[in-house]
């Protein structure tokens, strides 16, 4: 069955955070001079509001902060708060600035075949604030944010939603995805056709079919 659309998920599918297993941004805050509290705790706190920021009942990254500090009763310091912010913001930049050629290809390649392009990415705002300046960004026919529309891969409704705004039944459309958030099985379950892609990240493992390289995706389309 020739497939009428693909559906990609966004970071260490088409953009990574990564470069010979470090975070290229060289991430390093000093949390108990800003806020108060070790980074062993604010990694924990941070983690546990995964759902929360994900679907933007946490609007934004200084609501988060502002969350953390309510329930450790520790004063929220504005400027400190703005500081990580910014830095935050800087850092999630990066991983669009340095976009692969074989990437672009494939999506050009995609678009020339009149195959509809979407995305989905479990994301907050700062982290795809870059998105509209991206070189990537002009070859996808829908883009859904996570934050923006209340819910979250793995959930099934996420899917079907990208489906129905691309035009595209679930059985005509192709998933491709590193793996992470379980979003791999949520495609599965809402009836696209699913590959998973370890170009970036070779570390999660699944059962469905493996893509080396964005190229290998070409193959699989009729």
């Amino acid at each position: 069955m020739k497939r009428k659309a693909v559906i990609f998920d966004l970071f260490e599918t088409l953009i990574t955070e990564y470069s010979n297993g470090s975070r290229t941004s060289k991430r390093s805050y000093n949390y108990m001079e800003l806020l108060g509290l070790s980074n062993e705790d604010f990694k924990q706190e941070w983690g546990s509001r995964q759902s929360r920021r994900m679907s933007g009942e946490l609007a934004d990254y200084p609501s988060v902060i502002k969350d953390i500090m309510l329930s450790r009763n520790l004063p929220f310091n504005k400027e400190a708060v703005m500081h990580l912010y910014k830095e935050r913001k800087k850092e999630k930049t990066i991983p669009f600035e340095n976009i692969r050629l074989d990437i672009l290809e494939l999506l050009s390649t995609l678009h020339e075949k009149n195959i509809k392009i979407g995305l989905i990415s479990n994301c907050t705002e700062e982290e795809v604030q870059y998105w509209k300046k991206s070189i990537i960004s002009h070859f996808f026919d829908d883009v859904i944010f996570s934050y923006e529309v209340g819910m979250a891969k793995p959930d099934k409704q996420i899917y079907l939603l990208s489906c129905k705004h691309l035009s595209s039944a679930p059985e005509n459309t192709i998933f491709v995805g590193d793996g992470g958030s379980g979003e791999l099985e949520g495609a599965d379950k809402a009836g696209l056709r699913v590959y998973h892609a370890t170009w970036f990240n070779t570390y999660i493992q699944s059962d469905f079919t493996k893509l080396k390289s964005p190229s290998d995706l070409l193959n699989k389309l009729e």
